[in-house]
């Protein structure tokens, strides 16, 4: 099925290399990087996930900043090949806790035990960290993860008043602490990618959430695992809340659709929206979703493109915060394209901004504002002056835009999707392993028009 599997570093360095199939030059890495690096066909500034050079198709994902490559001279399917790729990654992670250029130099001799058993002959055999664990004898030399950078607000992990960051998690799975303690942790994690699009007064013309809900288990003895959600939860448009009388004041939660992982049990699903599961060694999706109710943005993004006198115009963006004042957005990038004929900008902040910065990718056409956070309830301006290089001979709107809003906001969620409560079946008494929940949105696609 493929030929050959690499992981490269930011830099072009081959971290690691194994040819199943003999099949593909040895050079392949090379000219793979050379690619990516300098990508210049179909006006695109990044190379797609799969192209071919020379008969050869390079099929790849960036993962933590490394990139994960396939190649293959056959017809295959590239999705199942982009699956294969982000399973691997996941599964590295697994047994090394910390995915980075570091941990797989440290740590190649395992990662190559672990790519032997889920590759054989360039055919997929097993993805599965418990499965592997059967086969896989070499144990993983831990990274530091104090000497990781610090995610911010991003990196702490809440049960009320209790704090953890984040490098909690970047543990292996299958790794004892120091002294051969056993772990008793378990971390959730509720993922929401949103999709928004605004008209050029502000309406939003279509919404979307995908989300997914992230286990990571460090439990000894396989407990059994009950996760509650929502009470007023629906699935499928159309479908009444189990509870009208509470989902008509609040407003119940109405997913379109779902889908769980094999280890799920629905008994009770139906009756207390209840999930039980034993969770299976490493990271794994509990649960995705897909919601098309309507739901209040968490930004508001509103952009305006003027004439300003003959070969000039002015460009104005305002992002406003509709979350909490207690909630803080983090790594907030704005970038919109302008006409191909300007030659010159200028920015101009609000007075007294903090954390943001400007900038004109002058191959690209395109304008860049980052803000380093933005506080619930805030709101923010940016005046750019477009200088051009000829005369518009139409609408500047139509040659502009629209503006991409990228952000991460922690302890956060559109959808209203809550976990009730985490129960964990207990051996003993005094069994009270740690329960670690978190909430995170993210920009999928957040477009305003011009």
């Amino acid at each position: 099925m493929i030929s050959q599997f690499f992981v490269l570093s930011q830099r072009g360095d081959n971290i690691v290399f194994r040819d199943y199939r003999g099949e593909v030059p040895k050079g392949s890495a090379e000219i793979f990087f050379r690619k990516v690096k300098f990508w210049k066909e179909d006006e695109e500034e990044e190379a797609p996930p799969v192209f071919n050079v020379d008969g050869v198709n390079y099929i790849h994902v960036k993962v933590a900043g490394l990139f994960f490559v396939a190649t293959t001279r056959v017809n295959v399917s590239p999705s199942l090949v982009l699956e294969l790729l982000q399973r691997i990654a996941r599964v590295i992670k697994d047994y090394l806790g910390i995915l980075n250029e570091d941990s797989l130099r440290k740590n190649f001799v395992l990662v190559y035990e672990l790519l032997d058993e889920v590759i054989d002959f360039g055919y997929p055999q097993t993805t599965s960290t418990e499965i592997l664990k059967s086969y896989v004898f070499n144990e993983p030399i831990v990274v530091d993860a104090a000497r990781l950078p610090t995610l911010g607000p991003a990196s702490m992990f809440m049960q009320g008043a209790k704090r953890m960051p984040g490098t909690a998690v970047t543990k292996s799975v299958v790794a004892t602490e120091p002294g051969g303690r056993k772990r008793e942790e378990i971390f959730v994690d509720i993922i929401e990618k949103i999709s928004v699009t605004f008209s050029s007064s502000g309406y939003i013309l279509t919404s979307e959430i995908d989300g997914t809900i992230q286990m990571k288990s460090y439990l000894t003895g396989n407990p059994e695992i009950r996760l509650a959600l929502n009470e007023d939860l629906g699935i499928g448009k159309g479908s009444a809340s189990l509870y009208d009388y509470r989902s008509s004041a609040g407003g119940a939660v109405i997913l379109d659709d779902c889908n769980f992982h094999e280890s799920v049990r629905l008994d009770s699903f139906d009756v207390d929206r209840t999930l039980a599961l034993i969770p299976p060694d490493g990271e794994f999706a509990v649960m995705n979703y897909r919601m098309t109710q309507e739901f209040t943005p968490p930004f508001r993004v509103n952009a305006l493109i003027e004439e300003a006198g003959q070969l000039k115009a002015e460009v104005i963006i305002k992002v406003r915060a509709d979350f909490a004042t207690s909630v803080t957005a983090n790594t907030i990038t704005v970038q919109m394209p302008v006409p191909t004929y300007t030659s010159r900008v200028s920015f101009e902040l609000e007075a007294g901004a903090v954390g943001q910065t400007t900038d004109f990718k002058e191959g690209a056409k395109r304008l860049e504002w980052c803000l380093k956070k933005i506080v619930g309830g805030a709101e923010h301006t940016l005046r750019t002056k477009l200088t051009f290089s000829q005369e518009s001979h139409g609408n500047i709107a139509r040659e502009a835009g629209p503006v991409n809003l990228n952000f991460t906001i922690p302890m956060y969620n559109a959808s209203k999707l809550q976990v009730r409560y985490l129960q964990i079946a207990k051996k003993s008494p005094s069994y009270n392993p740690y329960r670690w929940v978190r909430y995170v949105t993210q920009s999928n696609s957040y477009v305003a028009r011009l």
